[in-house]
């Protein structure tokens, strides 16, 4: 575990910083320091500061733009904007290297050519997974957003389709980088197997790749 994997974890100890974080990392956008603010309850002043502290940690990035939308003398100054970084943060006391062991594992996989296999084990996992999504007669959408967000997916609604999830955080992130198709396509086998698993018969699994989200995403079928 390196110092800044620590310090990441030790700026986010502060309550206030911690809801700012969850804030502003669970919406798809930027956010901009008056919305933090009033989102958590806090003066925008100590908002600015925990958020700048976030950055600093590199939990959050910055960008600047001009809200008003117009240009020019009067269109006021850029309002500093804040989205979630782009970093990965493990943690493991002592230090374990499970990273290095997953890309070790991918990179056999696919010299062998053993991607059904593996395909094979990730449907079955998600079989197992998807049994433990309790319910009483067919599962519903909120049913498959709680289980998605406790298997760290980070689901929402997508713009244009509200009984399509997309998936704003893909928990193999560095893996899906490194080997895309072996990566994905574990992926969306894990998840058509939670949906079975889950007697989700109502909704597809399917690779919809968008940029900032995870390759799969989740839609309820039209003929049901």
């Amino acid at each position: 575990m390196s110092q800044a994997d620590i310090d990441a974890v030790s700026a986010l100890a502060d309550p206030v910083r911690r809801r700012l974080y969850e804030y502003v990392a669970g919406r798809d956008g930027e956010t901009s320091r008056a919305e933090a603010a009033d989102a958590v309850g806090v003066q925008r002043t100590l908002a600015a500061f925990h958020l700048d502290k976030l950055v600093e940690a590199g939990l959050l990035t910055t960008s600047r733009r001009k809200l008003s939308g117009r240009e020019g003398p009067g269109s006021g100054r850029p309002a500093k904007l804040y989205r979630r970084a782009d970093r990965q943060v493990d943690v493991h006391l002592p230090p374990r290297d499970y990273e290095s062991a997953a890309h070790l594992l991918a990179e056999a996989v696919q010299r062998a050519g053993a991607e059904e296999p593996l395909y094979a084990a990730a449907r079955a996992e998600g079989r197992r997974r998807g049994g433990a999504v309790s319910a009483e007669g067919p599962v519903d959408l909120e049913q498959l957003r709680e289980a998605l967000v406790s298997l760290g997916y980070e689901p929402a609604a997508d713009d244009g389709d509200p009984e399509t999830l997309r998936l704003r955080n893909c928990p193999f992130h560095t893996l899906a980088r490194d080997f895309p198709p072996l990566a994905c396509g574990m992926n969306l086998e894990l998840l058509s197997g939670l949906l079975a698993g889950a007697g989700a018969e109502g909704f597809t699994a399917r690779m919809a790749p968008r940029p900032g989200h995870c390759c799969v995403a989740i839609s309820k079928n039209k003929n049901h």
